[in-house]
Order: C-alpha cells, then structure tokens, then sequence
C-alpha cells in the first residue's frame, strides 16, 4: 500500500503541511515512522480522512474550489477599468499575466492594485481568482 509523508498529504488535502502535522498530532489521523524517520500516513487512511474533511469543510478558508489547475498566485499590478470590459495584470513571479474579464467581474471581487489574487489558466482563458 502507498503511503504518503505529511508534506504530501497536506497537498492532497489542500491544507499547510503544518496544519497536517497538527491533525496528525490531535489523532485526526495515524501516522508511521519509516526507516529515515519520516511520518507516514497510509494512502487508505489518507482517503478516508480526505473525505471526512471535504464533507466537513475543514480544509483551509483560502483555497479556492475550480476546475482550473494552471493557478500562478500573485499580486495585481494594473487594472484598466472600460465602460463594459476590464484589463487586470497579475505579476506572478517571473510571469505577467494578463486577463480581459468585464468591469463588473473586476468590481465585484473587488480587484485593485497592490491585492493578492490568483491567475488560474485554461486553454486560452485566464481566470482570476481573489485571495
């Protein structure tokens, strides 16, 4: 059976590795030591927990829920407001990225420079989600 080390687990539930490793230590769930002393859990007991958090909502506040899996977190850099049509720029890193959405959707997260936000990109599509 596979097993994963609390770093992994934490991303398969969408959580901090430290959040994991303090489920772990309250008993939320079980875990091993291997031979170089890693923490273990068990890929079935992964499964069940990752179930009971999701049906919970115990995961953390801040991760969004999409379909979209190309996701470069970072701030805003520009945003160009049009009578119907918005220009938002998200410097991610090293990547600037640039997303036409409507001014409604721009106000209605709220976006301005200087926030953090998240480009999330599909095909040709670029999503911007708020942190």
């Amino acid at each position: 059976m596979q097993s994963y080390t609390i770093g992994q687990a934490a991303r398969l539930l969408g959580v901090s590795p430290d959040t994991a490793r303090r489920w772990a230590d309250g008993g939320r769930f079980v875990t091993h030591r291997d031979e170089n002393g890693r923490r273990l859990i068990d890929g079935r007991d992964l499964a069940a927990f990752s179930v009971e958090v999701a049906q919970s909502g115990q995961g953390d506040d801040d991760v969004a829920y999409t379909s979209v899996r190309n996701a470069f977190p970072g701030i805003v850099t520009a945003v160009k407001l049009g009578d119907i049509a918005a220009q938002v720029e998200i410097q991610a890193g090293p990547h600037r990225l640039v997303s036409l959405l409507t001014r409604e959707a721009v106000e209605e997260l709220g976006l301005e420079v200087g926030m953090q936000a998240t480009a999330r990109v599909k095909s040709t599509s670029v999503h911007i989600d708020r942190i």
